[in-house]
């Protein structure tokens, strides 16, 4: 079910005035939401490496996490950085596809990152959003070990300003498709933050469908920048 945002005459813009905000934000979410479904449907054939507690792989406990710094204007992201990982990933701008959903990495570029570019830039106030496959038919794919990140761990984003996005991982959590919650998955954590996400496929991949179980969401918020 592709997610399409309606387009309205000037006439009745003009009547009805801007949506509330509350309804712009459930609009959004569940966009978001139909968006998680669709760029996770990865019908490829290895398993994906995070299975177990739907509430969270890693979580604070009594991790130490720095503070939160001060967000940046926004920049085009360019880079991602995961030196955990040893990742090194490009990263491209996806808009809507021909349906009216958000278009996630072509399958044949499994090294790719998508940036969700109709929301926040990373490093700028909001929640950036980042996509990535777990895997092909026949080897494993950028996010394939996002689910291994520790809170702590180190992400970075370098932009089109010159400037790195620093941030540090919250949490790790795998939510399973039949009790997604958009808000959870995609909603700031804390009001004022500069916070990034990076999704993927989790869980088991289940051969008669062709589709993984759950989403690995991946929680980091902005605490530091460089050159």
């Amino acid at each position: 079910m592709p997610f399409r945002i309606p387009r309205r005459k000037k006439a009745d813009r003009a009547r009805t005035g801007r949506l509330p905000a509350v309804v712009t934000w459930v609009v959004l979410l569940l966009g978001l939401w139909l968006w998680g479904r669709e760029v996770t449907d990865v019908g490829h054939g290895l398993s994906a490496p995070a299975t177990g507690d739907v509430a969270a792989l890693g979580r604070p406990g009594d991790a130490e996490l720095p503070p939160a710094a001060r967000p940046l204007t926004g920049a085009r992201p360019q880079r991602l950085d995961i030196p955990a990982l040893r990742v090194q990933a490009p990263v491209v701008a996806r808009g809507l596809d021909a349906r009216g959903a958000p278009d996630p990495p072509p399958f044949d570029q499994p090294g790719v990152v998508g940036w969700y570019a109709a929301g926040a830039k990373p490093g700028a106030a909001g929640t950036a959003l980042m996509v990535g496959h777990v895997d092909t038919e026949t080897r494993p794919a950028v996010f394939h070990r996002i689910s291994t990140l520790q809170p702590g761990g180190t992400i970075r984003v370098i932009r089109d300003d010159g400037r790195v996005a620093e941030f540090t991982v919250e949490d790790v959590r795998v939510l399973s498709r039949e009790d997604f919650d958009a808000r959870q998955a995609y909603g700031p954590r804390e009001r004022g933050r500069a916070e990034l996400r990076l999704i993927t496929c989790g869980g088991t991949f289940d051969r008669a469908s062709r589709k993984y179980t759950a989403n690995v969401i991946v929680s980091a918020y902005l605490t530091g920048t460089g050159l």
